[in-house]
């Protein structure tokens, strides 16, 4: 990278990028992530129910995303008055119910998908797609590590 702040640790460095990238990101895909009157959690429980591999709880999506769980629960229930998503039994736990996206959240996530890609085929020319699927592949590396730490709780 190359400037003043090359002594501090790299997840430092890191972090500080990812807040940027995130907010000029997020300003990209606004036109194409808005849609029935969702805000940024609604979007991002949305997106975490939709494509889960097995349904996910709501402390599960928090602890992912390192937010509250009452933020979640806030998203989910909009999500589940919305129509979009569905609270399912869950075996394992009496309270912490399973999130399932229904048919109407499903198509809405993929609707807004495809507007993103059209946006991001827009913005990205020029861009290598092999270095933006190395970077993704490289982030979710890393977070999956840090996940298996904060798991063990191994914070240091």
């Amino acid at each position: 990278m190359g400037g003043k702040f090359d002594s501090r640790h790299p997840l430092v460095g890191l972090s500080d990028e990812l807040i940027r990238l995130n907010g000029r990101m997020k300003s990209m895909f606004a036109g194409a992530r808005r849609s029935e009157g969702l805000g940024d959690s609604g979007l991002t429980v949305l997106n975490a129910v939709v494509e889960a591999e097995r349904p996910p709880t709501v402390p599960q999506i928090g602890r992912s995303l390192g937010q509250p769980r009452q933020l979640i629960q806030r998203a989910a229930n909009a999500l589940m008055a919305a129509g979009l998503i569905e609270a399912a039994p869950n075996p394992d736990h009496k309270r912490a119910v399973l999130l399932c996206p229904t048919e109407r959240g499903t198509a809405l996530k993929r609707e807004m998908d495809a507007r993103a890609d059209a946006v991001a085929a827009a913005i990205g020319d020029g861009l290598d797609p092999r270095l933006i699927r190395e970077a993704t592949a490289v982030l979710n590396t890393i977070r999956r590590q840090l996940e298996a730490r904060l798991r063990t709780g191994e914070k240091r």
